[in-house]
């Protein structure tokens, strides 16, 4: 790519950031809480300002009872095809425009996309709707560049990411609907991710039999065994630190029990207990394994309690994502452009989270994570309160990735 076409892109993208700010903050201000996961209205909102940009936008409805399946209530992924010259590669980007409800303590409107000290701030802004802004305008640069370019990029605006992915990108791919060469999927600006955990979610029942308060012997307390058992997943837990993964950035396999239910009133023993955990598997796990060790552990703590039986119930399995042969070219590229425009390398690492790149990787598409944002999730305050994004970064994120985009599509095979 020349250096004519460099200059064009960057003077393209710094009279057009007022463009792009607006361009996100509509974003933000439309709800798409997952859950409930109801994000068509977001969807919509999304097709419409793209099309103002002048893209032509694919919709694609997820029919109604898969989407119900997936524990949602509407989902429509939105594609944009931009072909260049023939044959080439094509190149997907993917972002999510579900986000998780705003919780408490905020500061600001979660919704407003209020600007503060260089910085929006809204539910979602950071995680993922950012990436819309960078990806679309990334190729609204090179669009207007003049590069004479071989192949296809693709904008992948999916609604699941929240819920698994299912489907969102692997229904994308599972459909035929697209069938990249590569997968460029949302991110942080200030380091490539390659890699990252799996994880699990189970739901776990635990039975007993209900009686009067005033005659606690004559039930099996649902409840009190599962505080035991919750209590047996924290010791485990704690044997899990010295299973560390050689990926750099990935840590080691956590588990969490995030939600608690049960019980029938205050002066009854409880006979039902539902409780579930969330088990982030290292890259170095077998997730099948895990499970099937996990849920043994379950069954032997509770058999442990006369009266009380228990059930588990997977809720998600998410394999985790590991390098592809091919997916050096993308590092070696924007590496290249993050050096020239940061003034410093940026790293290549793992990731304790999960994303919907593992559904690129699973079909065979070389993928990275890359986008706007700071260098970690908790700078972002990323699903907790005043989620923010510096408006610099974004800035920064679409020049490269537009710089980038441009070196592979100039690529000779």
């Amino acid at each position: 790519m020349s250096d004519q076409v460099r200059r064009a892109i960057r003077d393209f993208l710094a009279a057009d950031r007022q463009r792009q700010i607006r361009f996100l903050a509509e974003l933000v201000k439309v709800p798409s809480d997952n859950p409930p996961g109801d994000c068509r209205a977001h969807s919509e909102r999304a097709a419409q300002l793209l099309e103002e940009l002048g893209f032509k936008v694919e919709r694609h409805a997820v029919s109604a009872d898969l989407v119900r399946a997936n524990g949602m209530i509407s989902c429509t992924n939105l594609v944009v095809r931009e072909r260049f010259a023939a044959p080439g590669p094509v190149i997907a980007l993917n972002a999510h425009g579900d986000a998780v409800p705003p919780g408490l303590g905020w500061s600001a409107d979660p919704y407003g996309a209020e600007i503060r000290d260089g910085a929006m701030v809204g539910r979602g802004v950071a995680v993922s709707k950012s990436d819309f802004a960078t990806y679309a305008f990334a190729l609204l640069a090179l669009k207007a560049s003049g590069a004479r370019l071989s192949g296809a990029v693709e904008l992948h605006f999916t609604y699941d990411e929240e819920t698994g992915g299912e489907i969102g990108p692997k229904w994308l791919l599972a459909q035929r609907i697209t069938r990249p060469d590569y997968a460029i999927c949302a991110a942080f600006s200030y380091a490539i991710t390659i890699a990252h955990n799996g994880c699990l979610h189970l739901e776990v029942e635990v039975t007993g039999k209900s009686a009067h308060a005033a005659r606690p012997e004559t039930g099996a307390d649902a409840l009190e065994a599962a505080t035991a058992i919750m209590a047996e997943l924290y010791a485990l837990r704690k044997s899990y630190g010295a299973n560390r993964s050689a990926t750099p950035g990935i840590g080691h396999p956590t588990l969490v029990i995030g939600l608690v239910s049960g019980g029938i009133n205050t002066n009854v023993v409880p006979d039902r207990v539902r409780f579930r955990l969330d088990r982030r598997i290292i890259p170095e796990e077998d997730p099948a394994e895990v499970e099937r060790t996990i849920s043994g552990q379950l069954h032997r703590f509770a058999a442990q309690w006369p009266g009380i039986g228990v059930r588990v119930k997977r809720i998600l399995l998410a394999k985790p994502f590991t390098p592809l042969p091919g997916h050096e070219k993308l590092v070696a590229v924007i590496r290249k452009h993050a050096k020239g425009i940061f003034g410093q390398e940026i790293e290549a690492h793992g990731a304790p989270l999960y994303t919907d790149a593992r559904h690129y990787s699973a079909a065979g598409v070389p993928t990275v994570l890359y986008g706007a944002g700071p260098r970690t999730l908790e700078e972002a305050n990323g699903h907790r309160a005043d989620e923010k994004l510096r408006l610099e970064d974004l800035y920064m994120a679409t020049e490269i990735v537009a710089l980038a985009l441009g070196d592979l599509l100039s690529m000779k095979k």
